[in-house]
């Protein structure tokens, strides 16, 4: 792709996964043009590229949308992250070294500092939502496998845009905290099978949260 065509991409996509371009939106190449400061071609490749890594739908003679996530789509995703996560999870137990594991506890201690924090429950949830980010790729890390890790980054981000259009609570964020606890102690006991339990419970529980949230909100 050209350097053009790459800054379109990085743009569109951004805007995918802050929820600025919502599911099912239309993606004008106009307005794209405008908001990407590119002309149509760089567009058009950008939009080829998110096609391909699933985040749009082109149509001929239609143009491109956003993709809408169906309950299906959902459940197959949030059921491969459970499995490619747990299985991070139960590597991490069995090879993560002081410094890992004090890296995740300093990262739970700081979730923990969120819930005192004066700040607004929309700070909050972002401050932990941040930090949430930064202790599964902690976990990652700590599995040893770089081809796992960068299929879970590929995973995560499209986890991302389902997450934009569901507003987490902080009772939810709470739960998913504890969630938190009980991995770095799989962790610290170095118990794989724990870990990977854990880990699992934690992935199925969001998708629970996503669904329900789902189902208050349709018409």
């Amino acid at each position: 792709m050209s350097l053009a065509a790459d800054r379109a991409y990085e743009r569109i996509r951004a805007g995918i996964l802050s929820g600025e371009f919502a599911p099912a939106s239309r993606l004008r190449e106009e307005e794209l043009v405008r908001v990407c400061g590119v002309s149509r071609t760089p567009v058009r490749e950008a939009l080829g590229r998110l096609a391909a890594e699933d985040y749009v739908i082109v149509t001929r003679n239609q143009g491109a949308q956003v993709k809408t996530w169906s309950d299906a789509d959902m459940a197959d995703l949030f059921e491969l992250r459970a499995l490619l996560e747990g299985h991070a999870a139960a590597r991490a137990a069995q090879f993560i070294d002081s410094a890992g594991l004090q890296l995740l506890k300093g990262n739970v201690q700081e979730m923990e500092a969120v819930f005192r924090s004066p700040a607004s429950n929309e700070q909050k949830t972002e401050t932990f939502l941040r930090l949430n980010g930064q202790l599964h790729e902690a976990i990652w890390k700590a599995a040893g496998s770089e081809r796992l890790e960068n299929l879970l980054g590929r995973l995560i981000e499209q986890a991302l845009v389902v997450r934009t259009a569901h507003q987490f609570t902080m009772d939810r964020i709470a739960q998913s905290h504890q969630h938190h606890r009980d991995l770095v102690e799989a962790m610290a006991n170095r118990d794989p099978l724990w870990a990977e339990a854990v880990m699992r419970g934690h992935i199925r529980a969001a998708l629970v949260f996503v669904r329900q949230h789902a189902n208050a909100t349709s018409p």
